[in-house]
C-alpha cells in the first residue's frame, strides 16, 4: 500500500493503467450522489446540529486531533457535545457501541477510544451512523461531531469540515484507484470549509472557493504508556535514539515531529490501523520506544516500561475560531426558533 500512496503523490506514469478503474469509481460515486439528492436514499436529519470533519483523500490529514479539539471547544462553549464513529478496526458486541475510557480497543477501534480518553466526552461507534447520532442526542448530547464522517451521507449535517494535508495536498488529483482522492476535487466546492494542516507546500493549491483556514499540530507532551504519568515536552524523559513507531495514514509526518524535538529516530512506519502485538515492540537493543497516541491504545495491554507516547493537539488559526463562533450562534438561533416554533 505505501508504494501505491508513493506513487499517487508523485504521479507515476503507470498509474495511467487504472484510469479505466478510476472512472468506474468515478461512475459509482456520482450515481450515490444523485441517489441522496433526488429522495431515492433518505437522509436523516437530527433534532440537533451536527458538524461532520472529514477528507477527500485517502490517509491521515490531522483529522482527529481537530475533532479532539472541536469536541473541548464546544464544551468550553456551553455546548454538550458527543462524537460518532464508524468504529474503523473495533468489532463490538451490539451497536450503537458506547466508547468508555477503559473500553477494548478490539470493539471500539483505535481512534474512537483515543477520542474518548483525549476528550472525556461521550463516543458513540455504529456503523449506521445517524443510528449512532440518535444515541448521542437520546443521552443528552446537544451537538453531534461525525468523526470521518463527510463520504456518509444518510446522516443530515449542518456543518461540513475537510481537513487537507498541506505538505501533501491532493496528490496527482485523481480518483480511487489512479489516485489518492476518495471523491472528485469538485466536491470542495460544496463543503463549509477547509482547514490546511501544516504549512503549505509551494506545489500546493486550493481548488474551491470555500473559505480555507490553517491549522497546526503541536507536540502537547511525553505520555509513559505503561502508568501514564506526562511530561512536558521540552523535559524528554528518555534517551536518544529511539524506535519510533507509526501505524497511522501519514508516518513521516510523525517522525519530522520527533526529529523536530530533536529525538534521533529509527523509523518504522506501518500500515494505517496497523494491528499491534507484543512483538512490534521488541528490538534486538535496549532503546525506548515511540510512538502516537492512537497507536498507544493498542499497544498498552502489552507495553514494556520503555514505551512512550507524543500526544500532539491541534491548534486552529483565531480566524476559523472566530468563522466557527458565528456559524454555531447561527444554529443556535436557528434550533431556538425550531423549538419555540
Amino acid at each position: 500500500m505505501s508504494r501505491l500512496v508513493e506513487a499517487w503523490y508523485r504521479d507515476a506514469a503507470w498509474l495511467k493503467l487504472l484510469r479505466p478503474l478510476e472512472w468506474l469509481y468515478r461512475g459509482v460515486v456520482a450515481r450515490r450522489y444523485r441517489d441522496y439528492a433526488r429522495g431515492r436514499k433518505s437522509i436523516q436529519r437530527l433534532s440537533v446540529p451536527v458538524i461532520v470533519v472529514g477528507n477527500i483523500t485517502l490517509g491521515g490529514t490531522g483529522k482527529s486531533p481537530l475533532v479532539a479539539w472541536l469536541g473541548r471547544y464546544l464544551s468550553a462553549q456551553g455546548w454538550r457535545p458527543g462524537i460518532v464513529s464508524r468504529g474503523y478496526g473495533g468489532k463490538a458486541p451490539q451497536y450503537p457501541f458506547h466508547v468508555g475510557i477503559d473500553a477494548s480497543v478490539d470493539q471500539s477501534g483505535d481512534e474512537p477510544l483515543m477520542l474518548a480518553q483525549q476528550t472525556g466526552l461521550p463516543v458513540v461507534v455504529d456503523p449506521d451512523r445517524p443510528r449512532g447520532a440518535r444515541a448521542l442526542v437520546e443521552s443528552g448530547c446537544d451537538i453531534v461531531i461525525a468523526d470521518d464522517g463527510l463520504q456518509h451521507l444518510a446522516l443530515g449535517r449542518d456543518i461540513e469540515l475537510v481537513v487537507v494535508d498541506g505538505k501533501r495536498g491532493f496528490g496527482n488529483e485523481r480518483c480511487l484507484p489512479a489516485g489518492p482522492m476518495r471523491e472528485p476535487i469538485s466536491r470542495l466546492e460544496e463543503v463549509d470549509a477547509i482547514i490546511i494542516n501544516g504549512k503549505a507546500d509551494k506545489t500546493f493549491h486550493c481548488v474551491s472557493d470555500a473559505k480555507s483556514y490553517q491549522m497546526q499540530l503541536h507536540p502537547a507532551q511525553w505520555r509513559h504508556l505503561v502508568d501514564g504519568v506526562c511530561y512536558p515536552v521540552d523535559r524528554q524523559p528518555f534517551y536518544s535514539p529511539v524506535h519510533a513507531l507509526a501505524g497511522i495514514g501519514h508516518p513521516s509526518r510523525f517522525f519530522a515531529t520527533l526529529e523536530a524535538l530533536g529525538v534521533e529516530v529509527h523509523e518504522h512506519p506501518l500500515a494505517d490501523h496497523h494491528r499491534f502485538s507484543a512483538e512490534d515492540l521488541r528490538f534486538d537493543d535496549e532503546l525506548p520506544v515511540v510512538m502516537t497516541a492512537k497507536d498507544a491504545v493498542k499497544c498498552r495491554p502489552f507495553a514494556h516500561e520503555d514505551c512512550w507516547v507524543l500526544d500532539v493537539e491541534a491548534r486552529p488559526e483565531s480566524a476559523f475560531v472566530g468563522w466557527l463562533q458565528t456559524r454555531l450562534e447561527t444554529l443556535q438561533s436557528a434550533t431556538r426558533e425550531v423549538s419555540n416554533g
